[in-house]
């Protein structure tokens, strides 16, 4: 599962439940870890203080951009990753914890077909650093896909893994959902840049079930059924075939009292009273 922040009611009931942690350090938190001390505390208070739960990942921030609300926070990413990294390394945890950042299409400013994928001109300087390090040391980027947000009501088979057949034919690769378009164009952008052998886990991917045309409960079922036996297989995507693919569904509830637009507050695999949407879904 992937919490968003170092929620110690949360990280205490995560105790010994051999569940996959993704932990995220949030943006307004990004400045103070670009001292060293400062992040060697953050490590040791909510990461070596819960020595019995499964850490994974560290998300080092989530979708920082020079062109949307969270620009304030891009001259602290790649800082904090760094002494966040140093710090689970000087714990002795760097085998077990991967630290990256969160990063989402919108950096993209080419994305179709998927091998022309590329970031923007003015977000080049921002993510060019941080892919440096994360292929300098081994640590994987993290990519929030989200086909519902790319159109979807133009091809929804092709969205919803349901197309016949490929839709896209994009110099010989077959694409025929538009998830693996939109992470094999993520894969290109960073291969412009030195990051072509990166590996991207998906850290966030749903499907509202109310709040627009195309968000139904049928189709966010249809969506979150496909998408878990797309990615739990070895067919991979079109440019990096043979592989199981990363991921974190989005989300675990209902966000009834989220502002913004309506589809966003029913994004979860569960109602706020804990009952599931969409009865049993298969995760084994």
């Amino acid at each position: 599962m992937r919490i968003y922040d170092p929620n110690p009611a949360t990280l205490e009931a995560l105790r010994g439940t051999n569940i996959e942690v993704m932990i995220g350090v949030p943006n307004d938190a990004l400045q103070s870890l670009n001292d060293q001390n400062a992040a060697n505390t953050w490590v040791s208070n909510n990461i070596v203080k819960y020595s019995n739960v499964k850490f994974a990942y560290i998300a080092v921030g989530n979708e920082v951009d020079p062109n949307n609300g969270n620009s304030q926070y891009v001259p602290y990413v790649l800082r904090a990753m760094q002494n966040v990294y140093n710090s689970i390394r000087n714990a002795g945890l760097g085998n077990q914890i991967k630290v990256s950042t969160a990063t989402y299409s919108g950096l993209l400013g080419t994305s179709f077909p998927p091998s022309s994928g590329a970031f923007r001109d003015n977000v080049r300087g921002f993510i060019e650093p941080i892919i440096r390090f994360l292929a300098q040391n081994n640590q994987p980027m993290l990519a929030n896909i989200y086909p519902y947000f790319s159109n979807p009501g133009s091809n929804l088979p092709y969205a919803l893994f349901t197309a016949p057949g490929p839709v896209v034919n994009d110099n010989g690769r077959q694409y025929s959902n538009l998830f693996d378009a939109i992470l094999d164009a993520h894969y290109a952008a960073q291969a412009r840049i030195g990051g072509g052998n990166v590996e991207i886990v998906v850290s966030e991917s749903g499907w509202p079930s109310s709040g627009g045309s195309v968000a139904t409960t049928g189709n966010a079922g249809t969506y979150y059924r496909n998408l878990i036996s797309h990615v739990k297989g070895t067919s991979g995507t079109p440019l990096k075939p043979g592989r199981s693919i990363k991921t974190f569904l989005f989300a675990m509830f209902d966000e009834n009292k989220k502002p913004g637009s309506e589809e966003e507050r029913h994004f979860g695999l569960f109602f706020p009273n804990q009952q599931p949407k969409y009865g049993q879904l298969s995760f084994n």
